[in-house]
């Protein structure tokens, strides 16, 4: 006999119903295009979303999905052992050195929290809610005002009458009437002048909301700057806020324009920023750029980070005309953003795909009002030279800046007493001249200043020497420490690798060499303001070759004590220079470290076109 099973029943909470109703999940199925059970439970779900009751409220019929226990049924829970064992506690010093490593890699803009926890830690970051006294909670309105009110006199700083005439006699002779602001004087009051609208651009509140959108959709923001002068634009105000309130999304600084630059200049800038953000040197073109692999390879590490996501959005943000469509364009290697030497080119957000899992986002220039004056709105080129009503004003500060033997070099103005001659004479050269034969000042000043908006003037601020000086501290303190160690001779080359990558020399020249500069900087401006450093260099060469030769002429003398034990016919070999001597002797691995730290040229950017090969240009 063949083996049979026992179906149980099926217990049904209504009856079958032989309704061919289009919503009646029992009917018998003639067509194969007809309603499903779950398409007609989740239909009567939105029909009969409310239960039904009766007239005294109780439920009749309860709504579908409505899960519902029978009336006098009791709710247990499973028991077991666990619900009064021991609890999983941790101490106070544990959490502590929990929230002080977790704050440390927060801080740290080089590392990245790969798995965050679903526990609640920004509990442990909990601060004061109440900050101030808060006088409502002390001393409510019902409790000082109305019928209910239990203080009837007012709070007074005197007590008796004498007490209150004493107080006003003090005040009147402290009384002093030119601190008096209400006392109407026959003095003419200087009032500022409005400023004009067009320097309030790149702060309205359209701008603001697209730079909102950029952040929000993006998962690594980069922040342009000008190599000029980078923290004149920088926003401070972006960076805090997406310190506070984005701290999950990775922010880069990318120093543009650096072929306008010295090297030494953009060197300083990048040890300078780095310690706060990674930051990379980048010139935007089409045909030559300059740290294109570089920035390519730093996505591509931030797309292997979030794996769990199709793809990552990066965007770039900064102030107007600072290069971040061009930066776009570079990446893409063709036109695909509207650019142009002049602000507000781009109006609306972009996406672009720069690969499969890659999307770049353009995001039009944003300025945060910190008070900067006119003048040096319109030098870092937030506004239109043709939008400005008086532009000679802005020439004097051009002229400070700028060397004045760029200027002659560039308009071949060889003196001048003040900025207006100076406009004067440039206008006759360039036959500007209005009517009489009278110089075109205004024109003139607007031709210069887009002159130094576009870059044709050899300008850029140097870098602070006290942050230097701090970091050169720093490093020498690493090196005394390493020094100090006996055991760092034994480490592994593995270890030595590390420690080469990790240790910064200032004296070492980056690889911005094949960088074609803009402009022929004169020799001051090439030689970097590194006395201090190049004093300590050169007296930790010349100790070094003076350990180097005492140690030759001692080893010279050992070989002139010992005796000659070779043949009479032959002629002893002379000894060989001091620099030939120097490579054979033993070296410690300490000093093997430091000559191959010194021998060890650092890169900044990777030129794309000398490491792969597009299109057949090596």
């Amino acid at each position: 006999m063949s083996k049979t099973k026992k179906r149980t029943k099926v217990v049904r909470d209504r009856p079958l119903s032989k309704a061919s109703h289009s919503l009646n999940p029992d009917r018998e199925r003639t067509n194969p295009n007809m309603r499903d059970k779950s398409t007609i439970n989740r239909l009567r779900m939105y029909k009969n979303f409310k239960p039904k009751r009766n007239k005294i409220g109780k439920i009749i019929r309860e709504a579908p999905f409505q899960e519902r226990l029978t009336p006098g049924s009791v709710a247990r829970i499973a028991p077991n052992q666990k619900w009064f064992g021991n609890t999983k506690v941790i101490g106070q010093n544990a959490l502590q050195r929990f929230q002080d490593e977790l704050g440390k890699a927060l801080k740290d803009p080089y590392q990245v929290v790969m798995r965050q926890t679903k526990l609640p830690i920004t509990l442990l970051n909990e601060t004061a809610k109440n900050k101030r006294f808060h006088i409502l909670d002390t001393e409510g309105y019902e409790v000082t005002f109305g019928p209910k009110a239990l203080r009837k006199k007012p709070l007074l700083k005197t007590c008796n009458l004498e007490e209150f005439v004493n107080a006003a006699q003090e005040s009147t002779e402290k009384y002093d009437s030119t601190k008096d602001g209400s006392i109407i004087t026959g003095e003419e009051k200087v009032v500022k002048e409005a400023r004009e609208m067009i320097m309030f651009k790149g702060q309205s509140k359209r701008l603001w909301n697209e730079l909102y959108k950029v952040i929000d959709s993006s998962d690594v923001v980069i922040q342009v700057l000008d190599a000029r002068d980078p923290m004149g634009t920088r926003s401070k105000h972006i960076e805090n806020f997406l310190r506070k309130e984005k701290p999950h999304k990775h922010l880069i600084f990318v120093l543009n324009k650096c072929d306008l630059v010295p090297t030494w200049v953009a060197q300083r800038w990048v040890t300078i920023l780095s310690a706060e953000c990674p930051t990379m040197v980048f010139h935007a073109s089409l045909t030559n750029p300059f740290g294109k692999g570089a920035l390519i390879n730093i996505l591509r590490q931030f797309g292997k980070l979030h794996e769990d996501k199709k793809q990552i959005s990066v965007g770039f943000i900064g102030y107007p005309n600072v290069g971040k469509s061009s930066i776009i364009n570079t990446l893409r290697s063709k036109k695909v953003c509207k650019v142009a030497p002049i602000a507000g080119e781009t109006k609306v957000w972009q996406y672009i795909t720069l690969m499969r899992r890659i999307y770049l986002i353009d995001c039009p220039g944003v300025v945060y009002p910190t008070g900067d004056t006119d003048t040096e709105i319109v030098l870092k080129g937030v506004v239109r030279i043709e939008n400005i009503q008086d532009p000679e004003d802005h020439v004097p500060e051009l002229l400070d800046r700028v060397k004045k033997e760029y200027i002659i070099k560039t308009y071949k103005v060889l003196q001048w007493s003040d900025p207006i001659d100076f406009l004067e004479q440039y206008a006759r050269k360039c036959g500007k001249l209005r009517k009489g034969g009278e110089p075109d000042v205004t024109a003139v000043a607007k031709m210069v200043l887009n002159d130094f908006q576009r870059g044709k003037l050899p300008y850029f601020v140097k870098p602070p020497a006290e942050e230097i000086k701090k970091e050169e501290t720093e490093i020498t303190q690493q090196s005394e420490k390493m020094e100090s160690n006996p055991e760092n001779e034994e480490k592994t080359n593995e270890e030595d690798r590390e420690e080469e990558e990790d240790e910064v020399d200032e004296t070492e020249i980056e690889d911005l060499r094949d960088l074609k500069k803009t402009f022929e900087f004169d020799e001051e401006d090439l030689i970097p303001d590194m006395n201090e450093t190049t004093e300590k260099a050169e007296s930790m060469t010349v100790s070094f070759e003076e350990e180097m030769a005492s140690k030759v002429s001692s080893s010279d003398k050992d070989e002139k004590k010992k005796p000659n034990k070779r043949r009479k016919g032959r002629k002893r070999k002379q000894a060989d220079d001091n620099c030939d001597d120097i490579p054979k002797m033993k070296l410690s691995a300490k000093q093997k470290r430091k000559l191959m730290r010194s021998q060890k040229v650092k890169k900044i950017g990777v030129h794309f076109y000398d490491t792969a090969n597009v299109k057949n240009r090596n």
